[in-house]
């Protein structure tokens, strides 16, 4: 059975880019008669802002959402993360480091998404210090899938990212470690997220190996960037979606996704718009590219 889901970060409220996401998500999750689930991503408590995950709830209800499952949230599952980290542990794979970042750039080369860590802790710490983060080894192996949108990709962890954090010096567990335990415990088959993410892949891919789980589906959406370039982003300040406005903003998501809807549905109801886009649903018919301005 397909399940599909949108795992938000309550860092603030969702903008256009967040719903061009979901809407992607959901309407292919039903489409395919599947099962659409709800995680927020909250594991970041320094960047979480007060309110936030409730307001995306919130909002996600007023869009005319509906989750087939309690939503599940980061910070109540550490147990399940260090489980799976231990597991990597006993099998060699994960070692500290407490290298600075500036004993990082001094040394590193540059890979596909900034500096590639030059494994400079692999053998030992040079000298104590206080914190100290938790590194897996990665290999010459070819990591490669096919997106369903972005087409074929592959990467060599070593030398394109190097080996990367599963937990970091303040204790929390990163997010790629996570996002992997939290796919498998919720049974995910297919993703659908937005192409900032696309890089990220090959490391989870390469982490359901080595814990044992299934290899799922990806298909990543052009993001939404401003005509500088500059993606929508809650950092970046994007504009809260309006919740009064959900008709036309989720008519908008659909043009933006490529679906070609007609005019006269963004003054429909809401129950009447998700079924013209859940029965009218192709992902083919998104564009093939990283990003679109909007």
């Amino acid at each position: 059975m397909y399940v599909g889901r949108f795992a938000p970060s309550p860092t603030g409220p969702l903008h256009f880019g967040s719903l061009v996401t979901a809407v992607a998500s959901y309407c292919e999750a039903k489409s395919n008669q599947g099962r659409w689930l709800v995680r927020m991503e909250d594991l970041d408590k320094p960047r979480e802002m007060a309110g936030a995950a409730d307001n995306i709830l919130q909002t996600l209800v007023a869009f005319g959402f509906q989750w087939d499952d309690d939503v599940i949230y980061q910070s109540q599952r550490t147990h399940a993360y260090q489980l799976a980290f231990e597991q990597l542990q006993n099998l060699g794979l994960i070692y500290p480091c407490n290298c600075s970042r500036k004993e990082i750039a001094d040394s590193a080369t540059h890979g596909i998404e900034g500096l590639v860590y030059p494994g400079t802790c692999r053998h030992g710490i040079r000298e104590a210090r206080t914190q100290q983060a938790w590194r897996i080894k990665t290999t010459d192996k070819l990591i490669s899938f096919n997106d369903t949108i972005q087409g074929d990709q592959s990467q060599q962890l070593n030398r394109d990212i190097g080996d990367f954090v599963l937990k970091r010096a303040d204790g929390l567990f990163a997010y790629q470690l996570a996002v992997v335990v939290d796919d498998a415990s919720q049974n995910i088959t297919h993703i659908v997220r937005g192409a900032d993410l696309l890089n990220s892949t090959p490391r989870q891919i390469y982490l359901q190996q080595l814990l044992g789980f299934k290899q799922l589906s990806y298909a990543h959406i052009p993001l939404a960037v401003k005509a500088n370039g500059e993606k929508l982003s809650k950092q970046n300040l994007a504009q809260p979606i309006d919740k009064a406005n959900a008709p036309q903003q989720i008519f908008d998501a659909l043009v933006f996704l490529g679906q070609n809807p007609p005019p006269s549905i963004s003054q429909r109801p809401l129950i009447q718009i998700w079924d013209w886009a859940i029965s009218n649903w192709q992902l083919s018919k998104i564009n093939r590219s990283i990003s679109i301005n909007i």
